[in-house]
């Protein structure tokens, strides 16, 4: 199984959620893009990480 942690920076409002960029490593793709994080749960955080585990 291998695991891969990638990193969001804000970008915007919604109405009910916070959009998220993908802040790519250097000379890669991005693997999801943009996030929507429900405002309930965000609150007023700049950045989020999130850890995806494949299993092989």
């Amino acid at each position: 199984m291998s695991e891969k942690v990638v990193k969001f920076e804000y970008e915007k409002e919604t109405k009910n959620s916070v959009r998220y960029k993908e802040v790519p490593d250097e000379g890669t793709a991005p693997i999801i893009g943009s996030l929507y994080v429900q405002k309930w749960f965000a609150g007023s955080s700049k950045s989020m990480q999130i850890t995806i585990k494949k299993n092989d």
